[in-house]
Order: C-alpha cells, then structure tokens, then sequence
C-alpha cells in the first residue's frame, strides 16, 4: 500500500512537471524519483515565493523577522500596555514630582484633585464633553485613589517638548517622542469623540463600536470582503494625498476619497473633487483592506477598523496612544512610511493582494489584540495603575484646592 502512494506522488508529481515544460517551453533534465519528489515540493513553495525572490522580497524578511522577535504580552490586568506607563512616568522617577511642577504647568490643562477619594476639578473646563469622557473613569476608580492631583490636557497636542519650555508632569491622550507629557486613555473611549455628520455627537462610546465592529469582524469571512483598498477621511494633513492620487488612477485597485470636514470652504480642500460622503465604521467592515492615517494628532479610527479583521495599512509611526505599542508592525498592522509616494503605496498594497494568507493572518493578530486587550476594563485598569503610580512619585501630600469643584456621577 505504502509503495501505490508513493507512486501515486511520483507520478502526479512528473505530470505537473510534463505540464510546466509544455507551457514554459523549457528543458528539464531527468532526476530520480525521490530529486523528482522534492522538486515537485519546491515548486509548490516557488509558487508561493516566486516574486518573493525579487520584488516582494524585502516585505517577506520585514515579516519574518518581526515573527522571530515578536514576544506575546501578558494579558492579565491590562499588563499588554504596562510597558507605556513607565515610559512616560522613568523622567519622573529619580526625584520625584514636586508641588511646584504641579503648578508651573497647572496652566497646561485642567486641574484635577482626588482628596478622600472625592474628586475636584477646575470650574472651567476647555472641552466640556472631553472632561465628561475623562470623569467617567475616574468616578469609576474613586474609592481605589490616594490622594494625589494632577493636570490633564485635553486639547489634541502635547504640551511638554523635551527641548525646551517649562518642564512638568502633564497628561496627554496623544504624543510623539519629542514630548515629555504622560499619555493617558483618550476621552473618546466613553464620550467627546470627534463629531462627523454619521456620528454629530462624536462618534460614541467605545464599549458599543466595539461589540458591533467585533461582531462583524467574525461574522464577515475573509473571502467574502470587497478585495479592495478603502479609505475615507478629511484633507487633515498632506500624508494623505498619494493614496486619494492613486484611487483616482487606479480605482480597481483602490477606493479613497475626501471628505469635508469643519474648514471645508471648496473643492480645493478636498483636493480638487467633490467631497465624497462619510462612510460608518460597519462598512469599513466590507473591505479587506484598510488604511489609517494620523489626524491632527493620532487617529481615533485606528482601534476601530482594526475590529473589522480587514488588514490595515498604519501610516507613519510618530504619533502614539497608551495601546499603540503592543501593536506591532507585521504582526498586528503594515506599516507605511508617512512620506510614501504613490509608487510606494501601489507596491504595498499589490504585495498583499498577492500574498492573500499573509494578509489574513496579520489582519486576524490586529483584530486579536484589540478585542483581548482594549476593553472598557482594560482601559479603567490603565488609568487605575497610571493614577497609582503618579501618586507614589509625588514628593508632597496635597491640600484641598478650594477654587475646584467637586464632580460626582
């Protein structure tokens, strides 16, 4: 029995050879049966790395490598992002935080206090629906604080370069390397996202886009989406254009449109075409292929369309959130250079039509690693930790400020 196999094997294996000759018009020497067994097996792997050998060469290594050295985080008690957290608090730690950086940088945010587990907060507030989005995890985590206070910026950039200006903890939801602030969870988890015309109240809680976006993302196979680039967003930087460029050229290839945004005055801020309508995150959800791009600061779509289980292209790597890095380029997303030409952008993106199984399991990790490590508990178990940890790092016990108001749910 053994031996009708494996001339079976053989024999199929010198027909697809016979059939390779014909259409290729080449002259193959004669090998034994077992050189013809494993040349049959290197075929099969050619076919796969054919333009692997050439073209595609470069993106394959970038995804071995990064497989070779990726390291699973521990997904216990939000520890995936603990990482981020000592980052930012490492400048802080040698010499504690005083009262008096407290108050250099009190004009940089709004001031905060937990006194007796009751929270205070300045009586203005810049960003009324920010702050509520902000409140709405602290109330939660309340009677688990010390005592401690503290400065939150809610505007969209970072307050604290690190080369000059004053110098002080400061809290930020986003940031790049240049600065020194501490980044926290974004107010868009619960409340004051960005408003489109789709989402005029801002575009909602978290916890709800996630239940629907990860129902879609497992509901939708692989196979079944739209085998098509998408991508709709406002002219917020020029790092956008080559793809809308390359749609207009190659719309098979490509679907990415502008859309208005609240400057929007004509067509020339939509680069020269009619402002397309915005499209829900659900529907991102029927395309394979995503792109993400920064906004004024990070982009909010990115947990977002991560859900969809479609594979997302990441632009540029500056701009950071509290999850950003336990997302791995290669493994959870495909990085894109932030100044990529459309060239460079066609060349990615045909790299991964072609090697569709790459790209449904990078697409399955990114989805993995938002669904098991961003939920709404994970998000409190940040900021609990943050809280904590900033606290240890204050060199003084705060007094009650009585220019705050007292916030209750």
């Amino acid at each position: 029995m053994q031996f009708l196999l494996n001339h079976f094997n053989y024999t199929t294996c010198f027909y697809l050879i016979i059939s390779l000759i014909y259409h290729i018009n080449a002259t193959l020497s004669n090998k034994s049966s077992q050189q013809t067994d494993q040349d049959c097996a290197t075929e099969k792997i050619n076919k796969y790395s054919k333009e692997a050998n050439t073209k595609y060469i470069k993106y394959l290594n970038l995804i071995q490598d990064a497989r070779r050295n990726y390291k699973h985080c521990n997904t216990n008690r939000c520890n995936c992002h603990a990482p981020v957290m000592a980052h930012d608090l490492k400048i802080f730690k040698e010499k504690g935080i005083s009262e008096k950086q407290v108050q250099a940088v009190k004009s940089k945010g709004t001031k905060y206090q937990i006194i007796n587990h009751k929270l205070y907060r300045d009586s203005n507030c810049m960003f009324p629906s920010r702050c509520a989005g902000i409140e709405h995890f602290l109330l939660e985590i309340l009677p688990q604080l010390p005592d401690m206070e503290f400065v939150v910026n809610t505007r969209d950039w970072p307050q604290i370069p690190k080369k000059y200006g004053i110098f002080g903890p400061v809290f930020s939801f986003s940031k790049t390397d240049e600065y020194n602030d501490i980044m926290y969870p974004a107010w868009a988890f619960w409340e004051g996202g960005p408003a489109i015309s789709l989402y005029p109240r801002g575009i909602g809680r978290w916890d709800t886009h996630r239940q629907k976006l990860g129902k879609l993302g497992n509901s939708t196979k692989w196979e079944d989406k739209i085998p098509k680039v998408f991508f709709r967003g406002s002219r917020t930087c020029s790092e956008r254009d080559p793809l809308i460029l390359l749609s207009r050229e190659n719309p098979d290839l490509v679907d990415a449109q502008y859309t208005k945004n609240q400057a929007w005055k004509s067509e020339v801020d939509t680069l020269h075409a009619p402002p397309a309508e915005e499209v829900s995150f659900e529907k991102h959800c029927n395309y394979k292929y995503l792109f993400n791009f920064r906004g004024v600061a990070a982009s909010f779509r990115f947990k977002h369309i991560l859900l969809c289980k479609s594979l997302v292209f990441h632009v540029g790597n500056e701009w950071q959130e509290f999850f950003y890095p336990a997302l791995k380029p290669w493994i959870h997303y495909i990085p894109v250079d932030a100044k990529a030409t459309k060239e460079q952008l066609q060349e990615l993106i045909e790299f991964a039509f072609n090697y569709d199984d790459v790209a449904k399991e990078i697409a399955e990790n990114g989805y993995s690693m938002i669904w098991n490590n961003l939920k709404m508990k994970d998000v409190g178990c940040y900021w609990k930790k943050l809280l904590k940890k900033y606290a240890g790092l204050l060199n003084y016990k705060p007094s009650r400020d009585k220019t705050l108001v007292e916030i209750t749910n």
